[in-house]
C-alpha cells in the first residue's frame, strides 16, 4: 500500500484501489485500441478515442501540430512545502505495427494488415487509468502531472516532434522527472516488473555502404574492379573490429541485415551494397563505433581501388535510466506490490525506445512489465509476433504504478 504524505487524510484511496475499481474499464478500453491500430505519427481514430476517454477530466489538452499528439496536464491543488510546484512526465504511446493479427480474438484488429503487436494499446489505456487516479487525488496532489500520448515510437518516431512542440514544458516549466512503461508478452512470469540503472535499451543507428568499382566479364576479373569481394571483405572487418576495439562490458552490435550486387553468375557488376543495423549501450561507444566503422570501409575500399559511398544514419540515442529517478520507480514498485514482483535486469535489451530522447532532456526511468497470459512465458508469440497476447490483467497495477510513482516525485519537491 502507498504511504500517505502531505495532507492527504487517512481515508483517502491509495492509487492501487482506485485502479483495482476500474479494471473492467481499462481492458474494455484497451481492447477497444486493439480494434483500430494505426501506424506511425498520423493516428486520427486513436486520438479521437482517446479524447473521449479524458473528456470528463479537469485537465488542459494540446493536440499535436505534427502528429496526431495528445499532451494533457493536471494542475495539483495541493500546497508544495517548497512553494515551487514540482513537474512529472509520464508517457504513452500510440502507434501499432504493420503485422496482420494472427490471433482469433473477439477484438482483434479490424484494421487489414494492422496490429498492436508491441503492447502500445495497454500503454494507453493505462496512462488513462492513471490520469483518473491522480485526477481523483488531484486536492492532494502538490504538483502538476503531464500526461505524454505519443505517436510513432515505432516509426518514424514520435518523441522529438513532440519535444519540438513544448511536450516537456507544457505545464509551463521543464519537467523534473519522466516515467514510462513498456509490457512484453513474454520472458518473464506474468505480473513482474523489471529494469536496471543506467543502460536499459540500446542506441540504434543504420550503416549504408556502397562500393563502387568497374564490371566486367567473370572470366576476366583483372580488368575489371570487382566490389563483390571487397564488400565481403569490409563485411567481415567489421565483426571483427567490433570485438578487438571495443571493451566486452560497453559492447556494441553490428549486424548486417541485406547485402546486395550483381544480376548473375558470370557478370561483374558495377557496384555492391550492403546494409547494417548498429546498436550501443553509451554514448562514447556510439560516437567511436560511427568513426571506426565509416573510416574501415572506406579504407578497405581505397585498398582494393574502389570508391565507397558510406551514409551512417543516428536514429535513437541509448535509453538511459537516472540513478535517483531509477530508485524511486523500482521502491515505488516494491512497496505497492512486494519485493518478489521485482526483477533487476543484468543486462540491457539490445532493442531500441524513442522514449531515450525523453530521458536525454530530463531526468527519467522506463521499466518493464510482463504482460503474458500464462507464467511460462514461453510458447506464445513475443512483441511484434503476429500472434503476440498481452494480458489485460496488468492494466490496474500499470495504471496504479504510474499514478503513484508521479506522487512521489511530486512529495519529494
Amino acid at each position: 500500500m502507498e504511504t500517505m504524505t502531505g495532507s492527504a487524510s487517512l481515508e483517502t484511496p491509495s492509487t492501487q484501489a482506485l485502479a483495482a475499481t476500474m479494471a473492467d474499464e481499462l481492458a474494455t478500453l484497451r481492447r477497444e485500441l486493439h480494434q483500430i491500430p494505426e501506424l506511425g505519427n498520423d493516428l486520427p481514430l486513436t486520438q479521437k478515442k482517446l479524447l473521449a476517454e479524458l473528456a470528463d477530466l479537469d485537465l488542459e489538452i494540446t493536440l499535436g501540430k505534427q502528429l496526431s499528439s495528445i499532451t494533457a496536464v493536471l494542475r495539483g491543488e495541493g500546497t508544495p512545502a517548497s512553494g515551487v510546484k514540482p513537474v512529472v512526465l509520464l508517457r504513452g504511446d500510440m502507434d501499432a505495427l504493420p503485422v496482420a493479427e494472427g490471433n482469433d480474438l473477439d477484438y482483434k484488429s479490424t484494421h487489414e494488415g494492422l496490429m498492436h503487436a508491441c503492447g502500445h494499446d495497454l500503454h494507453m489505456a493505462g496512462l488513462v487509468g492513471a490520469a483518473r487516479i491522480l485526477h481523483a487525488r488531484k486536492a492532494d496532489l502538490a504538483g502538476d502531472v503531464v500526461f505524454m500520448f505519443q505517436p510513432g515510437e515505432e516509426s518514424p518516431g514520435g518523441a522529438e516532434p513532440m519535444i519540438a512542440e513544448g511536450v516537456l514544458d507544457a505545464a509551463g516549466r521543464r519537467a523534473d522527472a519522466a516515467f514510462g512503461l513498456h509490457v512484453f508478452s513474454t520472458g518473464q512470469p506474468q505480473g513482474v516488473w523489471y529494469g536496471r540503472q543506467g543502460s536499459q535499451m540500446a542506441a540504434a543507428d543504420e550503416l549504408h555502404v556502397r562500393f563502387k568499382g568497374v564490371g566486367g566479364h567473370g572470366s576476366q576479373p583483372h580488368e575489371a574492379k570487382d566490389p563483390i569481394p571487397a564488400l565481403c571483405e569490409a563485411v567481415t572487418a567489421l565483426q571483427t573490429m567490433v570485438t578487438r576495439a571495443f571493451d566486452v562490458f560497453d559492447p556494441v552490435v553490428v549486424t548486417v541485415g541485406k547485402i546486395a550486387g550483381g544480376t548473375r553468375d558470370n557478370i561483374i557488376p558495377d557496384d555492391a551494397t550492403f546494409d547494417a543495423t548498429v546498436r550501443s549501450f553509451s554514448a562514447k561507444s556510439r560516437s567511436s563505433i560511427k568513426e571506426k566503422s565509416v573510416r574501415l570501409v572506406e579504407g578497405i575500399a581505397e585498398a582494393h581501388g574502389l570508391e565507397a559511398i558510406v551514409e551512417y544514419t543516428e536514429l535513437y540515442p541509448a535509453l538511459l535510466n537516472n540513478e535517483s529517478v531509477y530508485e524511486l520507480a523500482q521502491q515505488t514498485v516494491v512497496d505497492m506490490f512486494g519485493e518478489d514482483r521485482y526483477s533487476e535486469m543484468q543486462f540491457p535489451l539490445p532493442g531500441s525506445e524513442d522514449f531515450a530522447f525523453i530521458a536525454e532532456e530530463v531526468p527519467s526511468t522506463f521499466l518493464f512489465l510482463s504482460a503474458c497470459v500464462d507464467d511460462a512465458a514461453t510458447d506464445l508469440g513475443n512483441n511484434h509476433s503476429a500472434h503476440a497476447l498481452f494480458d489485460d490483467s496488468v492494466l490496474p497495477d500499470a495504471a496504479a504504478w504510474l499514478a503513484e510513482v508521479a506522487i512521489r516525485r511530486i512529495n519529494q519537491g
